[in-house]
């Protein structure tokens, strides 16, 4: 059945929820404990000891009780929620959805709107980890579990002997790595990681684009605009002149370059640290972490790399409690300082430093200002709105850049971008969505 994009006007800018392929079940209505009983809601998530983190929560809230499911993260999370919302039955309450497929369960949908519920809750995180929870002017689809401000970490001991300072603007950042690979052929400062769509996306996002957007009743599909051609020039000529490597991360090559000393940076993010240790231990205290090379020093932003939110599904029976649990999960003191210690991950809440980062990561002992740079890295952060086929481009770039890399050429990197254009709006006008223009 062809997809028809229903009205996004007024409070319901955000629905975006395809009628053809909505769920085979009518949408539930939020439901309170009956007859004085006890409400039990189900949470899908992947992050580690997220049950030690609810425990709080179930040990001062008798009546409305909280089970935790692990799950594999990314795409097999979302396929089976999908795969339960289809069958009509057997989705969680609560969902941990990342930042990028919130409109793919938005469309399907899969995601309840909890803006009556939770839209109070603005003023407690960034305003950038919050337009990602949200489509149109009113509508909310999670409460922002965690971020991940992009930052730059490099080695403090090829910087002194070389008489450099951390770069912070990407003029200096592209002089650097040619003076370090001049002085050493095997060095780099850095790679061009084909394999990394949220990496570059996120770059993108530093240099003010937004991939998609909602205008009316339509989306937008905006990745070969200005800035992000800027960005893919600016790596294309790097790569091109052989002053920054231009093989993937997350590769044995790359972790041994991170351990040896071979790759002495690199553009990663807030959790960046436990990558670090868990490749290169023995490089710890040479490391220091700084923000992001701006394009604009006067006018300082970031992008992320990761993060995830906790949605309500639109299969709950008990949306209203379900939407209280995971306020609390996000914003209450105790519940932050157990996200970031039980489950190792960078709380959103922009209390979280004062609340439970108080210490630098292990890795980063010897920078006591760790957590204060994400910060502030994390406040001028660029709104970046998501599209409903992510997949689709992020395999896109996969291949393009994939492509680009391997022939050296920074015109093939421009080039790459007309290809991801393409190849989303032509599956966005498969699928039957409305498209601007």
């Amino acid at each position: 059945m062809k997809k028809t994009l229903l009205p996004l006007a007024g409070v319901l800018a955000a629905a975006l929820v395809m009628a053809g392929c909505s769920s085979n079940s009518s949408p539930s209505t939020s439901s309170s404990a009956t007859s004085g009983g006890k409400v039990a809601l189900t949470y899908w998530s992947w992050a580690p000891n997220m049950d030690k983190v609810v425990a709080g929560w179930n040990s001062t809230h008798p009546d409305i009780q909280v089970t935790v499911n692990k799950q594999d993260g990314g795409d097999p999370a979302v396929t089976k929620l999908l795969t339960a919302i289809k069958a009509g039955s057997g989705a969680p309450d609560v969902m941990q959805a990342e930042y990028q497929k919130i409109p793919t369960l938005v469309s399907a949908n899969a995601i309840a709107d909890i803006a009556k519920d939770a839209g109070s809750l603005q003023s407690k995180f960034p305003a950038s980890a919050w337009n990602a929870v949200t489509l149109g002017s009113q509508s909310v689809y999670g409460v922002p579990q965690d971020t991940g401000p992009m930052m730059f970490f490099y080695r403090t001991d090829v910087f002194d002997k070389l008489s450099l300072k951390a770069p912070t603007t990407w003029d200096e950042y592209a002089a650097d790595a040619r003076k370090i690979h001049a002085a050493n052929k095997k060095q780099y400062l850095g790679t061009f990681s084909a394999s990394d769509p949220g990496w570059f996306a996120g770059l993108s996002q530093q240099a003010g684009a937004s991939w998609w957007g909602v205008q009316g009743d339509a989306w937008s599909v905006k990745i070969n605009d200005a800035a992000t051609q800027k960005v893919a020039a600016y790596w294309g000529g790097l790569v091109q002149e052989g002053a920054v490597d231009n093989k993937p991360m997350y590769t044995p090559d790359w972790n041994a370059a991170l351990n040896d000393g071979t790759q002495v940076g690199w553009l990663g993010a807030v959790w960046g640290p436990g990558v670090l240790e868990g490749n290169a231990a023995s490089t710890k205290g040479k490391w220091k972490a700084a923000a992001l090379p701006q394009w604009d020093a006067a006018k300082p932003a970031d992008g992320n790399w990761g993060g995830s939110a906790t949605s309500v599904t639109t299969q709950s029976k008990h949306k209203t409690e379900a939407a209280q649990f995971i306020a609390w999960l996000n914003t209450d003191p105790a519940a932050i300082k157990a996200l970031a210690s039980d489950a190792n991950v960078y709380p959103a809440s922009t209390d979280a430093t004062a609340i439970a980062l108080t210490s630098p990561p292990a890795f980063f002992s010897n920078q006591p200002d760790f957590y204060t740079i994400a910060a502030e890295a994390g406040k001028v952060t660029n709104p970046f709105t998501y599209g409903p086929d992510v997949n689709v481009t992020y395999s896109a770039y996969n291949d393009a850049f994939g492509k680009a890399a391997e022939s050296k050429q920074a015109s093939a990197f421009t080039a790459a971008l007309a290809t991801l254009q393409q190849q989303t709006t032509d599956d966005m006008k498969n699928a039957g969505f409305k498209l601007a223009g």
